[in-house]
This record gives structure tokens, sequence and C-alpha cells, in this order.
């Protein structure tokens, strides 16, 4: 049952990708088809990587309402842009728009999210109440940084800053979406390969170490591997808060099963689903330019709030 869930996704995935790239399609068709494909991948390869790594943290750390994003990842990235806009300059931060400041974004946002998740993850292990409030107050803690931040910039350059701070699929650059698709792919074979270690620690530390397995190296390295997905996807297109909340509720609905190797694909299929119906109807029908993420943060903190509230907890 849950084989043929992931085929019913898999093709609903594929008729949405054609109901946006060729709905409406007019005038040029060559050119018009290049652009909506290289926002196509960005979609399916953001969503992917936010539902994939969203599902691997909530395993590593016990539950279903902990993202990347809740626990401060998108206030960090802000903080390191705002950062490099303030030593760099204006200038200097769009003059190393491309492959280079992708690699650095990437690699800045590894280092930072792995030391804070190795931190909230040790400090408050178990204590689910504990790790939402850490999250929060590090993410306050950012967000006053780069406010204090941005007030060292110089006014001019503020909307530098600015552009970085909603996720947007207009404007990817080709390069970056392959070096972002590489990298992608290797992270995902690692966590692939490690999928049935994941259904043992989802069974919780006790019973892992009781069954053999190396919990505590395991979990650095699932961190690690999160940590690159998430900066991956963020440094492509920017942040998006909720998503990752919104498909993985989604995916355990839908297979019903802690198995991973069903889990990840189907978060990466119902992600891909969201972003490109979402972005396809707000293009295509409604004719709007709308930032999509600004959509699925209000239902994400919907979701976000009712799982605290007293939903579903782990």
């Amino acid at each position: 049952m849950p084989d043929r869930r992931l085929t019913i996704l898999g093709l609903g995935l594929l008729a949405a990708c054609a109901f946006f790239l060729f709905w409406g399609l007019k005038g040029p068709a060559g050119f018009i088809l290049e652009l909506r494909a290289t926002k196509l991948a960005a979609l399916l390869l953001v969503g992917a990587a936010v539902g994939i790594s969203t599902v691997v943290f909530q395993t590593v750390t016990g539950n279903r309402i902990l993202t990347p994003s809740i626990m401060g990842f998108d206030s960090l990235f802000l903080l390191v842009q705002s950062l490099m806009v303030l030593t760099m300059g204006g200038l200097g931060y769009v003059m190393t728009d491309g492959p280079a400041k992708f690699l650095l974004d990437t690699g800045l946002m590894m280092a930072a999210s792995l030391m804070l998740f190795t931190l909230l993850m040790g400090r408050g292990r178990g204590d689910l109440h504990r790790m939402i409030l850490a999250g929060v107050i590090i993410g306050l803690f950012f967000r006053s940084m780069t406010a204090f931040v941005l007030r060292l910039i110089d006014p001019s350059e503020f909307s530098v800053v600015q552009q970085v701070m909603f996720a947007s699929f207009g404007a990817v650059d080709t390069t970056q979406l392959a070096i972002a698709a590489v990298l992608f792919l290797a992270v995902f074979a690692a966590i692939w390969k490690l999928a049935p270690a994941l259904d043992i620690v989802a069974l919780g530390r006790d019973s892992a170490v009781g069954l053999g397995l190396r919990y505590d190296r395991l979990a650095m390295v699932l961190l690690l591997l999160v940590s690159a997905l998430v900066a991956v996807s963020t440094a492509l297109v920017g942040p998006i808060s909720f998503l990752g909340l919104l498909v993985a509720a989604l995916a355990h609905e839908v297979v019903k099963t802690p198995r991973h190797v069903l889990l990840l694909p189907a978060a990466a299929l119902i992600a891909g689903l969201v972003l490109v119906i979402g972005q396809g109807v707000f293009e295509r029908l409604l004719g709007l330019q709308s930032t999509l993420a600004v959509i699925i943060e209000f239902f994400g903190g919907l979701l976000f709030l009712y799982l605290v509230m007293g939903g579903r907890r782990r």
C-alpha cells in the first residue's frame, strides 16, 4: 500500500510539472521553456532537500515538531548574509554573486548550523519544550543581532540584504543550480545508505544503543548531512520557514510507516508537489508574482501552533 501511494505521488508530481511547464505557453517557446525548466528544477531540488532534511532531523531529535528552521536556522542565515554585506560592502557582496558566493554561503551555513544543532541537541535532548524554547531564544538572538548589523550597514546597501530575506525562485543561477544538484545527490546518497539505521534511531537512544548502534557518532553524521541539505537549499533560494514541518507531517500521514526508505521519497515528492503546484497556481492561473514562501509560512505556522498546543507529539 505505501508503495502504491508513492507511485500516486510520483504521477501527481509529473502532472504538476507538465502543468507548470506547458500551461499558457505562448511566444518564443524555446526561451520560455528554458526559463520555466530552470525554475522547476530549483523548486524540485529545494523541496526535496527541505523535506528530506526535516524528516531526518525529526528522527534524530525524536519528535515531529522540531525543524531546522524552528531551531533558528533561518535567523542564522539572515545574520550571516548581513555580516557578509557589512564586511564586504554591498558592491563586494554583489560582485561575488555566483558559484564562489554560493559555495561560501553553503560552507558558512554548514559550519554554523552544525554547531547550532549540536549545541541544542546536547543541552536539551529528550525535553521537547526546552528544545523549542532554546530554539526560539536563539532565533530571537540571531534576529536581534541581524537588526543591529543592519543599523551599521549603509542605507543604500540595505536593499541587498532585503533581497535574501524571503525565498525567491525567480532568478536562479543555472551554475549554482548545477552545483546544488551535485551536492544534493551526494548527500542524499549518503542518507539513503543510512536509511535502515534511521529506522533504529527512531526507536530512541537507549533502544538504539541496546541494539548495538553507535548512536552518538551516527547522530553527528546525520546532523552534518542535515546541515548540508539545509545550507544548500537556503543558499540557493533563501529561507522557507515552515515548509519542512508541513511536508514531514504530510509524509507521515500518507505513508503511515516508520520506514525511512518510504518516508524520505514521500517527503521529497510531497514537497515538490507543494512548491510546483503553489508556484504554478500563483503564476499561471492567478497571474501573480507573490512570494509563495509567505503562504507556506502562514499555513505552516498554524500547523506548528496546532502541534504544540495539543496535536500529536513524539
